[in-house]
């Protein structure tokens, strides 16, 4: 199954929460959340019927899926690599997710969204520890330092998405230049300090069955 590239408001309507799949986009009063839209499909309007356990699994995995911008396959292996560390599996799945390169760039507000900062580091504009990093999912460890690459068209795309994020909260975990648009890791977050609002018990449950 490939990547999806439909409208992502349809993702956040079918999970019932924001996903902050657009950015900024996100906190604008058309947003269909906030509006109350409801879930995409030919029989919305209808009566509900209760959720089984295992849909209810199902809908804390997909969010949290969809919210990281992960195909399937690529959920999967990060989840048994958290199941192989040592320490609670599911905070190990967020601990990996939120540490992420994609997720990190989107994070310090050099794009405005994860799509956008998985892009940015396609395109070549990351270093990691001094050197090009083009690869999205690679997990940053304690220590690493990431920049914005020293190029006009690489710095002017992230000062631009830095100032539209003026007043976004920074993650405790890093330690941020804005003059160099660089920042370090200063440790793992913990689970308080990771912003995904979902249950990981319900999606450990899940793929335990």
């Amino acid at each position: 199954m490939g990547r999806y590239t439909g409208p992502v408001c349809r993702q956040c309507r079918r999970e019932g929460q924001k996903l902050f799949l657009k950015g900024a986009r996100c906190y604008m009063a058309k947003c269909p959340i906030d509006q109350g839209t409801g879930a995409p499909g030919m029989h919305v309007g209808r009566r509900a019927k209760k959720m089984s356990e295992y849909g209810s699994q199902l809908r804390q995995k997909q969010a949290l899926r969809r919210q990281y911008g992960m195909g399937e396959l690529q959920f999967r292996r990060f989840f048994a690599e958290a199941l192989r560390r040592k320490g609670v599996t599911g905070e190990n799945l967020l601990q990996m997710l939120e540490m992420r390169l994609d997720n990190v760039v989107y994070r310090l507000g050099f794009a405005p969204s994860r799509r956008s900062a998985r892009q940015f580091v396609l395109h070549g504009h990351v270093l990691v520890n001094g050197r090009k990093a083009a690869v999205p999912s690679a997990v940053l460890r304690v220590g690493d330092i990431v920049a914005v690459k020293d190029a006009p068209k690489s710095r002017e795309a992230a000062n631009r998405s830095v100032e539209a994020a003026t007043g976004a909260q920074l993650p405790i975990w890093v330690q941020f230049d804005r003059a160099g648009l660089k920042a370090e890791i200063l440790a793992v977050p913990t689970r308080e300090q990771i912003a995904p609002t979902v249950d990981e018990q319900a999606v450990v449950e899940l793929y335990s069955r």
